[in-house]
């Protein structure tokens, strides 16, 4: 049986990690602070990687010595995949791997158009110790990972991430704009070509990129993201229109009606792209860094992506779980929440006639 090892695993990517596991019928460890619930079969281990004994419950009698493969989701200091990746190093026997969910926000913003994996780099360091500039984070860990582990260690730089568990609210807001009906104001062009990954096709490359014999060579980094034109805004939105409907009418609300808006007239408007708009960037070089990358490496291994309506659809039924239980939509502390705000919709639709 596989031996997995998450690190972290409570929230969105780590959590599609360990789901996807357990349904391959692997033994499943997760080590993190213990603020949150795991699914049932996994082992559970507290510790917190901020502090020198965060890792000391990985010695305890009843814990696998060895392991298969380890994924690390660590976003901030580097220390702490620099010490969690010594630590292991003598417990991945073979051809066991190290994976580390890194971002594609380790290359120079804004990355050109086309860009891959043999893109420039930010400086990072792998015994930074502070946690204030995600990119260079980001890198110190892949120095971190690499430098305990070398070919054994594999850099899965994901790109805009999606799906069910989404705790950073971009498609939650749409789903639940959409939901509202009326008149939504939909960022143009309706074909603007989009790139993400869904967190389950994120996790399900990260377990077979480590455990797949043809793949045994597998090392170093890969930008982990759809296909430039995977999708557009307008499939986007149009899912989201699909996914809501009957429970929008049933609430009683207006059918949504997309109202799509020129990209210069958005920006007229005030709307700060990405943030009060997310997942939208007009047409140019922003548009080129998010949504252009040259994920060939990744499909070549083996990437697959679901498509669009199945993310939204399982995204819009995952909300509507936490509504019946009376929770709120995840959000993550480290991040700002997203969202147009309404006022700045109406007044933005009035100026273009909608």
């Amino acid at each position: 049986m596989t031996r997995l090892l998450v690190l972290g695993g409570s929230d969105f990517v780590g959590r599609a990690i360990l789901d996807d596991a357990l349904a391959r019928g692997w033994d499943v460890t997760a080590l993190n602070r213990g603020s949150t619930p795991m699914p049932d079969g996994v082992r559970q281990l507290v510790g917190d990687r901020t502090r020198p004994d965060g890792l000391d419950a990985l010695l305890a009698d009843d814990v696998p010595q060895t392991w298969d493969v380890v994924v690390d989701t660590w976003s901030w200091a580097p220390v702490a995949v620099r010490d969690a990746a010594r630590a292991l190093a003598g417990r991945l026997p073979g051809d066991s791997r190290y994976v580390y969910v890194s971002s594609r926000s380790v290359y120079p913003f804004p990355p050109a158009r086309g860009a891959d994996e043999g893109a420039a780099l930010v400086e990072g360091d792998l015994d930074d110790e502070a946690s204030d500039d995600y990119a260079r984070a980001k890198r110190g860990a892949e120095i971190a990972a690499v430098d305990a582990l070398g070919d054994r260690a594999i850099l899965l730089r994901a790109g805009l991430i999606l799906g069910p568990r989404e705790n950073v609210g971009r498609l939650p807001w749409w789903l639940r704009r959409v939901a509202r009906g009326g008149p939504v104001l939909a960022p143009g062009p309706a074909d603007l070509p989009l790139q993400y990954v869904d967190a389950r096709d994120l996790a399900a490359f990260a377990l077979d990129l480590s455990t797949n014999p043809a793949l045994a060579g597998a090392s170093g980094p890969v930008d982990v993201v759809s296909a430039p034109g995977h999708t557009t805004m307008g499939e986007l939105l149009a899912a989201c229109v699909a996914a809501t409907a009957d429970d929008a009418a049933a609430a009683g609300n207006p059918p949504a009606e997309l109202v799509w808006v020129e990209p210069e007239a958005v920006l007229a408007a005030g709307i700060a792209p990405w943030t009060q708009l997310p997942v939208w960037l007009p047409p140019g070089e922003l548009h080129d860094a998010l949504h252009g990358s040259d994920t060939s490496r990744a499909y070549a291994l083996g990437l697959r992506t679901r498509d669009v309506r199945e993310t939204v659809h399982d995204t819009w039924a995952w909300l509507r779980t936490l509504d019946a239980a009376g929770e709120a939509t995840p959000q993550r502390a480290d991040r700002p929440a997203v969202g147009l705000p309404p006022d700045l919709e109406t007044a933005a639709l009035r100026a273009a006639g909608g």
